[in-house]
């Protein structure tokens, strides 16, 4: 689930940059191939009623309580975490130069940034990325595949969805041996995302369901050509 918000905030923010207002809407229908959209649906309604009365007022009671400096440290200190996954996707894709980056972040955040809770490296002007196994499946060449909507993870692909063992796999909280401890870095790390979410849902506009989809297939094919997409291309499927 952690991986899916953060691609949905990331998708959500893209939107915005992009422009893409009109996703989802019943006047600009956007041709994406989507044969599972029955079970897709089904399984949309159930991740949407859980969000509704489980995650997203947790969500929005730590917002509430947290002081903003709280909510910033532990953003900066799962986002460093995060440059792990960056820095060896970076290295499978080939892009030495910005693994490169990955890891000076990383390593300035880590130690001058206090176990990332403070974001030394943004302040410095060292670009952040965010790489995942699906983006590297696609700059391998393989193609998305049709869209999927995953119990509890919410919005994906074929190509995505094979894409989050290997993320699962480099996830530092994935190695940590205490159970107990696993399960609260887990837990705070779901929470502080769905609260990122929060100030972007007011970008959703028409079919819910319809919007999130267009969006997110949009955002991952920009993703996999690093901004490079112009036109949303469903050839890739």
């Amino acid at each position: 689930m952690t991986m899916a918000i953060k691609k949905l905030t990331g998708v959500l923010l893209l939107t915005a940059s992009m422009g893409v207002a009109a996703a989802g809407s019943a006047e600009e229908p956007t041709d994406v191939h989507d044969p599972l959209e029955g079970f897709n649906r089904a399984m949309f309604t159930f991740n949407d009623t859980l969000d509704t009365y489980a995650l997203k007022p947790i969500a929005q009671g730590y917002q509430y309580v947290a002081p903003d400096f709280v909510e910033t440290g532990v953003s900066n200190f799962f986002d460093n975490i995060g440059e792990v996954g960056n820095f060896l996707n970076n290295i499978l894709q080939g892009k030495l130069a910005d693994a490169g980056v990955d890891f000076s972040r990383f390593m300035l955040n880590t130690t001058v940034g206090v176990v990332g809770l403070f974001d030394v490296a943004s302040e410095l002007g060292i670009e952040q990325h965010d790489e995942d196994f699906g983006q590297t499946l696609g700059a391998w060449g393989v193609p998305s595949g049709p869209y999927v909507v995953l119990p509890l993870f919410g919005p994906s692909s074929v190509r995505d969805t094979v894409g989050l063992v290997a993320d699962y796999a480099v996830d530092p909280v994935t190695h940590i041996d205490d159970q107990g401890t696993k399960n609260a870095f887990t837990a705070v790390r779901i929470i502080d995302n769905r609260a990122r979410l929060l100030a972007t849902e007011s970008l959703i506009s028409g079919d819910k369901y319809t919007f999130i989809r267009d969006a997110y297939m949009q955002s991952r094919e920009f993703a996999v050509n690093d901004g490079e997409v112009t036109d949303f291309d469903d050839s890739n499927f």
